[in-house]
């Protein structure tokens, strides 16, 4: 039988899955309006899921630093998720899988990230410690 500990990982994994998808959509989706896209087509990649599932840590870390002001876990969060959005663009590049890239943007560094999204990274990672403290104690009590 599996720890119940993983077992929370998992399903907060697959819940920061999706949320992320569905922010992806609906960020795109929105971001057609300045296109002039009617059909407010939106897109995202499987690769997106497993990345955004990483955010599941983010539980653990809020833990550490639930005593500190919103402003330092938004800024750690911020980091964190630039991290992961490095790494992780950094190996899909070098398979030519990388679903997004930045280079014909200003303040890009490698294509990979975009200064330009820290708010939105800022408020995602509060947006995720919020989440994950609900459903960690709601799997918790299953």
């Amino acid at each position: 039988m599996m720890n119940k500990k993983v077992l929370i990982y998992a399903k907060n994994f697959v819940l920061c899955g999706l949320i992320g998808w569905c922010l992806e959509c609906n960020w795109t989706g929105l971001g057609s309006l300045l296109k002039k896209d009617r059909e407010l087509t939106c897109h995202t990649s499987y690769w997106m899921f497993p990345i955004y599932g990483v955010a599941t840590f983010i539980q653990p870390i809020h833990q550490r630093l639930k005593k500190q002001c919103f402003l330092i876990r938004g800024l750690i969060y911020t980091a964190l998720i630039y991290c992961v959005e490095f790494i992780s663009g950094t190996i899909l590049t070098r398979f030519h899988a990388c679903p997004w890239n930045y280079s014909k943007h200003k303040h890009n560094y490698k294509g990979i990230i975009l200064l330009d999204y820290l708010p939105a990274w800022f408020f995602a990672g509060l947006f995720y410690e919020k989440i994950l403290s609900i459903s960690t104690k709601y799997f918790s009590m299953k």
